[in-house]
């Protein structure tokens, strides 16, 4: 196997490894709970502790990898989130608990962007795509696999091995890390920006957590309302702090670059849509059709099959079409399939529903693939790893307020109708939410469309004269 392709295996195992730990957990908090003495709903500061961490730490990452090199501070990462995922198996209070995802969220929280530096920098442009699929798949999975494993291990073994599985993969990671990946540094080191870190650590993590608990009764309203409104004037002052220097921690000059910011603001769209389907999907089949975790998880499972399969073609199809022409109508058909499930019910035969859901997440992973490969067309290498960080805290952002408005959507919902929103869901109160956010979604098409015709043809592998000629992608501006 190519060396490439290796390193790109080794970031995607450790990026699955993190974006299923992430949501593992959320079948298993009954269990934690009685274990550690606690009840389910103080537990779930175990869950926004880690948000937190990720939020804070991620802006850094850029600054890391190219201070120490992407090579140790990768190896470092799976480490601190080994660490991090031993503590959370031998705690025995809710204190402790809390403390080893926080160390989780560091190690995750660097892992991911810095990650992706190795695999931008190692891979050449037109070979970028199939790595970005293999890397793109584990954020696809994870989320979807995550509550029937942790559900299956919670009852059939114990809570503990949720973490302790961690393990093995992260020592293999960091042997594989450190036979494949290469020692990757800047030739000039920047000086921190402390400052920047810390704004923008502090309106990441507002943002974050304030539009990840919207919606979900978990906080007073205007204690959400406070973590929102300060996360922004915080965010407000990092961007009047970072025109002021000339290396901050969150480089927005990369935002004049048009495929960067059509890839992180569409991107932005795009995931504020689908990244709700991960909670909407699971409670429409537990509380509106009365299925189990296990079962709710086998149907679900679908949309990582479909992303799997997308990975042997994206390449193939990206050449023929280009990236403007896929991501204007892949976001629609995408967009589609999400609202397909506002006609689920509980007469809607389990196999039609996962047939429905492996297509749609054919498109979907084909859509995550050339966004995230799109952000790095204009990229240069010096400036990668500052990408890479902006590209994070985006995605970051994007998946924390699509669960908010999928949630929000279903509260309104019951507003709407008469109902109580504390009482159980019904499945009637669901099929609005689908519609809302894959409209959402499908508005990604306006800012897409904007894309010259060329954009990215480097990493399609299409010739100059492929893109003059092709009927679908022809470019009408004069010459």
């Amino acid at each position: 196997m190519r060396s490439d392709r290796i390193i790109a295996l080794i970031v995607a195992v450790a990026l699955f490894m993190e974006n299923m730990d992430s949501t593992v957990i959320a079948t298993s908090l009954p269990a934690i709970a009685d274990d550690i003495g606690t009840n389910p709903l103080a537990l779930k500061l175990a869950l926004t502790s880690y948000l937190l961490s990720l939020a804070i730490f991620i802006p850094a990452s850029g600054w890391a990898a190219d201070r120490y090199g992407a090579r140790p501070v990768f190896r470092a990462a799976i480490a601190v989130f080994m660490i991090g995922s031993i503590g959370c198996a031998i705690s025995g209070s809710l204190t402790d608990f809390v403390i080893a995802r926080i160390v989780q969220g560091m190690g995750g929280a660097m892992m991911t962007p810095v990650g992706r530096i190795i695999m931008v920098r190692s891979t050449p442009k037109r070979e970028l795509i199939n790595a970005m699929a293999w890397v793109t798949t584990p954020a696809l999975i994870g989320p979807v696999v995550g509550p029937p494993i942790g559900g299956f291990i919670t009852t059939f073994a114990s809570w503990h091995w949720i973490f302790l599985i961690n393990i093995p993969i992260g020592l293999a990671g960091i042997v594989m890390a450190a036979r494949y990946i290469p020692d990757l540094r800047a030739e000039q080191h920047e000086r921190f920006d402390t400052v920047g870190m810390a704004l923008a650590g502090l309106g990441i993590a507002g943002l974050a957590f304030g539009l990840s608990v919207l919606g979900l009764n978990f906080l007073p309203w205007t204690v959400v309302a406070g973590l929102i409104a300060g996360g922004a004037a915080f965010t407000f002052a990092y961007i009047v702090h970072a025109r002021r220097i000339a290396a901050p921690a969150l480089d927005l000059t990369l935002l004049r670059l048009p495929t960067f910011r059509a890839s992180l603001v569409g991107g932005f769209t795009f995931r504020l849509g689908i990244g709700s389907m991960p909670f909407l999907l699971p409670l429409l089949l537990q509380a509106g059709f009365g299925m189990t975790p296990f079962q709710s998880g086998l149907i679900t499972f679908g949309s990582a099959v479909g992303a799997l399969t997308m990975k042997m073609a994206a390449a193939t199809i990206l050449r023929r079409f280009g990236f403007r022409v896929i991501l204007v109508f892949n976001a629609l058909i995408s967009a589609a399939f999400l609202a397909v499930c506002a006609t689920f019910t509980q007469a809607t035969p389990a196999a039609l529903m996962l047939i429905l859901l492996v297509i749609g997440g054919f498109f979907r992973s084909l859509q995550f693939t050339c966004i995230n490969t799109l952000a790095y067309a204009e990229v240069e290498t010096a400036r990668v790893s500052r990408a890479t960080a902006l590209v994070s805290v985006g995605q970051q952002l994007s998946l924390s307020a699509g669960v908010a408005v999928g949630a929000l959507a279903v509260h309104l919902t019951i507003l709407t109708r008469g109902g109580d929103p504390a009482a159980s869901l019904q499945a009637a109160d669901f099929p609005p939410a689908f519609l809302l956010v894959a409209a959402i979604s499908a508005i990604s098409v306006l800012i897409f469309a904007r894309l010259p015709h060329d954009a990215g043809a480097e990493l399609a592998n299409r010739t100059p004269n492929a893109v003059e000629t092709a009927p679908e992608t022809a470019d009408p501006r004069p010459t």
